[in-house]
């Protein structure tokens, strides 16, 4: 009996021995499941992450001019260019097309003049003599061999035979103070500021194409001058585009003394007018200190810069907001049929837009069209301003913050729907900045400013640059009044 119950007590103590080990081994099993869970749970959003980066790689990959803001020079080989619908019709002229050669000069232009006439007949071979009334005319146009016009100033010195004064030449009024002339400043302004041309190809050129010997420093020098008699036009611009109704704005980087700066450029289409501004920063005060007191329409992308600036006083660039519209089109799930509906929207207002410049569409027609178009896409921008999309739905959140600066065109005739007018003024300034990298200094951004204003300017009036200059420096060396920028 004692044997059982000792052998009884023995199973009993193995029994929970193996218990305790269960309960050791169940522990140690929850704590790896534990250990795993948290391993999982910290793969699970390593995975999300990368699917998030892979994500934003794939989108970047995906962009390009058409649905961003990148230059088409950007864009890799890959990208297709929209081309127009065949038409099948053959490249270059039409039949019945006038064609666009080149008019003989009035006599009295010519500088020489050829006689080409047979001497004997190829008949008969007896000597002809006398002139064609209506002779074939053809005219070959050269470039003659330019030599530059020195002109030597020698400034006597006399003494008076009746008092022994000492007398000295006065120089004449206009005489440059260095060794370049009026026209040769104007041409190295212009190849510096307005072709793009780098300083020392400048010098290679005045000395291939003029003979005119000059270094890096002396182009340097001719900016200074050009850039000080542009001043008060300049300034007078800067004053004009503040009474404008109607102003495009815009800006790019630049680089000032190897410092980030940036180019500001504001245009007025109907005033005829561009004026330039290398500012320090890209901010409320730069984009104040651009445009002062300005009450007009204001005609920019969506950059906060410009929100001082009343809603029913802008309009935001639909070609910015349809380049976005396409980029959210290309993304999956709600997201992208959001975008797609708002890039179909966008294509509707460029048409009828069209139209009515066109004359195809009557006023009351085109107003009723636009608050259709509105609707949609107001409606369209409000769903995907709450949708799963985060992307998608913070963009669409803050077009809406704009939403009234969308349709100012629509309200104010004559406003455009798009900043391009400001894009293509600013694309002088980009080229600049990628052949030289901006300015060295704060007087050699005076300068760039300056010249591209002259340059923008004039184009726009048809007037022609070389003249202006040559009459700002003409004027400045006088000490007389600068010639006006300003619409004639």
């Amino acid at each position: 009996m004692e044997s059982n119950i000792q052998l009884l007590v023995e199973e009993n103590r193995n029994l929970r021995e193996e218990n305790r080990c269960f309960r050791d081994e169940n522990q140690r099993l929850r704590e790896e499941n534990q250990e795993l869970r948290v391993l999982v749970a910290r793969q699970q959003e390593q995975i999300t992450e990368l699917m998030r980066k892979v994500e934003i790689l794939e989108e970047r990959l995906r962009k390009n001019s058409s649905n961003s803001s990148k230059p088409p020079s950007q864009d890799p080989p890959s990208v297709k260019r929209q081309s127009k619908a065949p038409t099948g019709r053959k490249r270059g002229g039409q039949p019945g097309h006038k064609g666009a050669g080149r008019e003989l000069l009035p006599v009295e232009q010519v500088d020489r003049m050829v006689e080409v006439k047979p001497e004997v007949c190829r008949g008969c071979g007896g000597h002809l003599e006398g002139d064609d009334a209506h002779p074939g005319r053809h005219q070959v146009m050269e470039i003659p061999e330019i030599r530059p016009l020195v002109t030597e100033y020698r400034i006597h010195e006399l003494i008076c035979s009746c008092c022994g004064e000492r007398n000295i030449g006065a120089w004449p009024d206009g005489v440059p103070t260095g060794a370049f002339g009026v026209r040769l400043l104007a041409v190295v302004g212009m190849l510096v500021g307005v072709y793009r041309i780098s300083r020392r190809n400048v010098v290679c050129l005045l000395s291939d194409l003029f003979g005119v010997e000059m270094g890096t420093g002396s182009v340097s020098a001719c900016e200074k001058k050009v850039s000080r008699s542009l001043a008060s036009p300049v300034e007078e611009v800067k004053e004009h585009i503040h009474t404008q109704p109607e102003l495009h704005v815009d800006e790019t980087g630049w680089l000032e003394g190897r410092k980030k700066a940036w180019l500001w450029v504001a245009t007025s289409v109907s005033g005829l007018v561009t004026f330039f501004m290398i500012q320090a920063h890209r901010s409320q005060e730069a984009a104040k200190a651009l445009l002062g007191e300005f009450a007009g329409v204001l005609v920019s992308d969506r950059y906060s810069a410009y929100h001082p600036w009343p809603l029913e006083r802008r309009q935001v660039c639909w070609a910015h907001l349809r380049r976005d519209f396409k980029a959210m089109s290309e993304r999956s799930g709600i997201g992208g049929m959001i975008g797609k509906g708002l890039f179909e929207a966008s294509h509707q207002l460029f048409e009828k837009w069209h139209r009515f410049q066109e004359g195809l569409l009557e006023e009351a027609v085109f107003r009723e069209e636009m608050a259709s178009v509105r609707t949609t896409v107001e409606n369209l921008l409000t769903q995907g301003s709450v949708c799963l999309d985060e992307k998608v739905s913070g963009q669409c959140a803050k077009i809406l913050t704009v939403a009234p600066a969308l349709w100012t065109f629509a309200r104010i005739l004559g406003v455009e729907p798009t900043n391009n007018a400001a894009e293509q003024a600013v694309r002088h300034g980009v080229l600049w900045r990628k052949g030289c990298f901006g300015t060295d200094s704060e007087a050699g951004s005076r300068f760039a400013e300056r010249i591209m204003t002259v340059a923008a300017t004039c184009r726009q009036q048809k007037r022609n640059v070389l003249e202006f200059l040559m009459q700002a420096i003409h004027a400045d060396l006088r000490g007389q009044a600068a010639p006006s920028l300003l619409p004639r």
